[in-house]
């Protein structure tokens, strides 16, 4: 019984670490839905910013893979990269959901900067 709650813990404190690392990035499809919930999106649109975060995902990983591991590279060429994927996910958006969606990128911007990440 002990070696089973050792190895559990064991299993769980590596998870989180993984994740505190910012090891388990979220898929389009996850991104996507995150936005359906919190901006009430029709299937339509859930659709559309799918495809738009699929996009974004390609380039940042061939941006990722070009950078070989220089963070201010991949930050410098990805910053253009979001602030493009926003407009595209904004010109999907309703005024209110627009509204709703900076409103919700601002405090994730609040939350990186005083160092608690995006999540």
């Amino acid at each position: 019984m002990k070696k089973l709650l050792l190895m559990c813990c064991f299993l769980l404190g590596i998870s989180a670490a993984s994740y505190a690392q910012g090891g388990m990035r979220r898929s389009p499809e996850e991104r996507a839905k995150e936005l359906q919930t919190q901006l009430k999106l029709t299937d339509d649109q859930t659709t559309k910013i799918t495809a738009v975060y699929k996009e974004q995902a390609t380039k940042m990983d061939s941006v990722r893979t070009a950078a070989n591991g220089d963070r201010d590279a991949m930050r410098s060429a990805m910053r253009p990269m979001m602030e493009a994927t926003n407009t595209k996910i904004k010109a999907i958006l309703t005024a209110e959901q627009a509204a709703a969606y900076d409103k919700a990128m601002k405090e994730r911007m609040d939350r990186m900067r005083q160092g608690g990440g995006g999540q």
